[in-house]
């Protein structure tokens, strides 16, 4: 007879001991946030995906997570990496979701904003009290966004007056806030405005019938003469060079997401050839199966030891976009080949998300192209060695 999961040996999957790098009281914490998120989040994740709703009722307890680490709760990078994973191990949108919210939205607040920005919105933002979205890309432009942005922002008085369209708007259809990014017609530099979104002239439509990351509320932001305050601008944000923060942080946070996805599909994976019977026995006495389930973990451990690292040098102060860029092709690389293992080896219950894999084969696709494609990273990485860019 195999194994039950309790049983399992490395039932976490942490074969190389990471968290042994965590002090004891993070261990706990870690231990804490992935219980509630495998016990409160997991479970509800494929009902709402296929029905590509958002469920509002799990905010509160989210919340209380503190999966922002801020404040008194502030923690080490590592630990919040793997607090980003373990709630990508439980559902990809969700994770989606926070990391849009809180790594794009409330840490430009945080880092671009005037203190009264930061007084005014932080608390219910940390509180998930108000939901905040990120607009950067445009229906025709993404890769190159920085360079061919055609939103714009002109000053009038003590406003600024908006005008233009934004496309694959994580959250934002369900923001109370948007970020929006746009020129300035004085000076031709990007900046950032907060944008309420009952504002006349701000629209938002949701975009349906999408095979990845379904609970997450993505629209298309339609903004015509929309008028803010003057103090709506983030005064952090003079260029775009000010995003830079930002998007490296959040090019680290999709790559904790690549390893959270990988060890979800090894999570199913196993459990699956544990209980899965063919010629009177568990297909995990199968080598075959095995050695599906060791390039699984093998790939999510190369990937996992790699996000340790960009851990440290996060601390150190000397993360750059090079190492980013390297993190997240890197990752998702190996994730697109470790949740196409897990599909193969549940054969033809992976295409059903009754049994979660085919919505974390489906969520991988988003991760895979989000922050800056693979291919756009890719090119950072071959910037970064060659000293030759082959942007054009």
């Amino acid at each position: 007879m195999g194994l039950g999961l309790g049983e399992v040996p490395y039932v976490d999957a942490d074969l190389i001991f990471v968290t042994d790098l965590l002090t004891p009281g993070e261990r706990a914490r870690l231990a804490a946030a992935r219980s509630f998120y495998q016990a409160e989040v997991r479970p509800l994740a494929v009902d709402y995906w296929n029905r590509a709703a958002f469920p509002f009722e799990l905010l509160p307890r989210l919340a209380a997570q503190n999966l922002a680490a801020t404040g008194a709760a502030a923690t080490s990078h590592l630990l919040t990496g793997l607090l980003q994973m373990e709630l990508t191990r439980a559902d990809t949108s969700i994770s989606t979701f926070y990391g849009v919210h809180h790594e794009l939205f409330a840490a430009a607040i945080d880092e671009l904003g005037s203190p009264e920005q930061r007084e005014r919105l932080l608390p219910g933002l940390l509180a998930l009290d108000k939901i905040g979205a990120f607009a950067l890309t445009e229906p025709d432009h993404g890769s190159d966004i920085s360079r061919m942005m055609e939103t714009t922002a002109t000053r009038s008085g003590d406003e600024w007056v908006l005008n233009g369209t934004k496309r694959w708007i994580g959250n934002g259809a369900m923001a109370d806030y948007v970020l929006v990014w746009a020129r300035d017609t004085a000076d031709g530099q990007i900046k950032g405005f907060i944008v309420e979104t009952e504002r006349p002239g701000f629209t938002a439509t949701p975009i349906e019938n999408k095979i990845a990351v379904r609970i997450v509320q993505n629209a298309d932001i339609t903004l015509t003469e929309v008028r803010i305050p003057y103090t709506n601008w983030l005064p952090g944000s003079r260029s775009f060079q000010d995003t830079n923060v930002l998007l490296r942080n959040s090019r680290i946070w999709v790559s904790w997401q690549a390893v959270g996805q990988q060890l979800a599909a090894f999570d199913v994976a196993r459990a699956y050839a544990l209980e899965r019977r063919q010629f009177g026995m568990p297909i995990a006495s199968f080598q075959l199966a095995q050695e599906q389930l060791s390039r699984m973990i093998g790939n999510a451990t190369l990937s996992l030891s790699l996000m340790v690292q960009m851990a440290r040098l996060q601390e150190s102060g000397r993360l750059t976009m090079d190492q980013a860029a390297l993190a997240k092709a890197t990752c998702t690389t190996r994730m697109r080949e470790t949740v196409a293992l897990g599909r193969g080896l549940l054969g033809g219950n992976g295409i059903s998300t009754r049994y979660e894999m085919a919505k974390i084969f489906a969520d991988a696709e988003a991760i895979y192209s989000y922050e800056g494609s693979y291919e756009i990273n890719a090119l950072l990485v071959g910037r970064a060695v060659t000293g030759i860019s082959a942007f054009s």
